[in-house]
């Protein structure tokens, strides 16, 4: 499967023009009619067409390039991830290009844009959490580019998706605190337009469930920066804390809305776990030493890496249309530690 960028012939082709015609529309020739240069340019917007003297060179037809669309790389699973992704990519004589969207959706529409323009053979994209709307990944999609999803993901577009188990990770965690004897359980999580909140709530809310536990909805409290934002945090933590029936134990349910959790507990000098226990998602190797050391959920990011880079490479090295599409779902670990020490 192979993802070819539109060329000055194509153009041609299209609008019954030479080859020759269109290249000098394109520079602003003055050889070239306004009225021409207006049809050519307008055609070559409409089709994301970038000249690229790079992949003009290419005789295979591939750049040899795969793009990555991850919020931060400073966030430990990110890092993890693309380790992963590395490691097979380069093992293959593939480079990548690695983007950033800090959990903005118009920065996540200019980076697909970007990478297009870069001629990449395929993209491999978890979702902002402001990402609702998923048109800017559509279009190259239907045009043929190839598209992975991992951990953040869409149903959207047909395709395969590597995640972990957010559903077994959120009950595990709320599970555990229900067993060290905690009742009063809040959670604190990223917004729900995305998969991994519906999924990690959706194990959270089994959990209390199954035990008989009714929680209030005000428990629930969703950061719609997915945790880049410490004042929104902070804000959560005063709501739950100042409440009449306040919370004994909270579940985060990512990197930085764990370690910003406990960062603001230990700043508002309340004892972890003696007056509130605490448990999150987190793939920091500093959880061990964390005051206190940190009970979490990990994931297997450096896997999810390698699984979903396989799969793309698959995808654009196929010679034959792929219909079939998988969703890998890889199993998380819970680490039990002193943030959640057994209620008296």
């Amino acid at each position: 499967m192979n993802f070819n960028a539109l060329t000055i012939r194509d153009i041609a082709k299209e609008l019954n023009l030479s080859v020759s015609t269109v290249s000098k529309a394109l520079r602003d020739s003055h050889e070239i009619s306004e009225n021409t240069k207006k049809i050519v340019n307008a055609y070559a917007e409409e089709h994301n067409f970038r000249p690229n003297p790079i992949a003009q060179s290419l005789k295979q037809g591939h750049s040899k390039s795969i793009g990555i669309v991850v919020s931060t790389i400073e966030n430990q699973f990110f890092s993890q991830v693309i380790n992963g992704i590395e490691s097979v990519a380069y093992s293959a004589g593939f480079n990548v290009i690695i983007t950033q969207t800090h959990e903005s959706f118009d920065l996540e529409v200019k980076n697909v844009g970007h990478l297009m323009h870069r001629s990449i053979d395929g993209l491999l994209i978890s979702l902002s959490t402001e990402t609702k709307n998923i048109e800017h990944l559509q279009k190259p999609h239907r045009q043929g580019l190839p598209i992975v999803f991992f951990d953040r993901v869409s149903d959207e577009i047909e395709t395969h998706k590597v995640i972990a188990d957010n559903f077994k990770g959120g009950y595990d965690a709320t599970h555990h605190l229900i067993e060290s004897g905690y009742t009063r359980i809040a959670h604190i999580t990223s917004p729900p337009n995305i998969s991994i909140t519906r999924e990690r709530l959706a194990g959270y809310n089994r959990a209390l469930e199954e035990a008989g536990i009714s929680i209030p909805d005000y428990y629930i409290k969703h950061c719609s920066h997915g945790g880049r934002d410490e004042n929104e945090i902070e804000s959560a933590l005063n709501e739950l804390l100042s409440l009449e029936d306040k919370p004994e134990a909270i579940f985060t349910t990512s990197d930085r809305i764990t370690t910003t959790t406990l960062y603001l507990l230990n700043k508002m000098k309340i004892k972890i776990p003696e007056e509130i226990a605490l448990i999150g998602y987190t793939n920091t190797m500093l959880a061990d030493v964390l005051n206190p050391s940190l009970s979490s959920v990990y994931q297997p990011g450096f896997e999810m890496g390698v699984k979903a880079t396989e799969m793309l490479l698959n995808l654009i090295l196929s010679k034959r249309p792929v219909t079939e599409f998988q969703t890998l779902v890889l199993p998380t670990q819970l680490f039990i530690r002193m943030s959640t020490a057994r209620k008296n």
